[in-house]
């Protein structure tokens, strides 16, 4: 599959990057990919359940899994295994690129939680990025982050969060 192709293969491999190394992978359902947006399905790919305090993600948990060619993040829409809507995931990222079946993500670190309410939106791991050094390492993609998580952030306190993703 190109870079840029509009046809849906059937499965791809989620790929997501951290600190120049891969930190998970995962195969994933190719729903829509329409040249710039991405759309995936895939199962929890966590080995255990994971505890934030604010929501926890388990083994049944569905993402819809939503990524660009042109922004710098993806939304992950987390369900539990009866279907109920726990909320939006937001992982601040370099743009995406799928090629030969891999869907390949850069993760920067900060990340954005909305509730499925609405009524809970936290910023995370700003810690995480300011300790990444990429601010000193790549200026220009530090600042297209905090951008990018500002825009979630207030994406996610509006009335319309849900239809970012139609």
């Amino acid at each position: 599959m190109s870079a840029n192709s509009a046809e849906p293969a059937g499965t791809v491999e989620v790929v997501l990057v951290k600190a120049g190394r891969t930190k998970i992978r995962y195969p994933a359902e190719l729903l829509h990919d329409d040249g710039n947006r991405i759309a995936v399905r895939a199962p929890w790919a966590g080995d255990a359940p994971r505890e934030f305090g604010f929501v926890r993600f388990e083994q049944g948990d569905v993402f819809t899994e939503f990524y660009w060619r042109d922004r710098w993040y993806a939304v992950k829409e987390v369900r539990a295994a009866d279907g109920t809507l726990k909320g939006w995931y937001c992982d601040v990222t370099r743009p995406a690129t799928l090629d030969g079946g891999h869907l390949v993500v850069e993760d920067l670190d900060l990340d954005l939680w909305r509730s499925a309410d609405g009524t809970d939106v936290r910023r995370l791991d700003e810690d995480e990025f300011a300790e990444s050094g990429l601010a000193e390492r790549d200026p220009e993609a530090a600042a297209a982050a905090v951008t990018a998580l500002d825009t979630l952030e207030a994406l996610a306190h509006g009335p319309d969060f849900a239809t970012l993703l139609s």
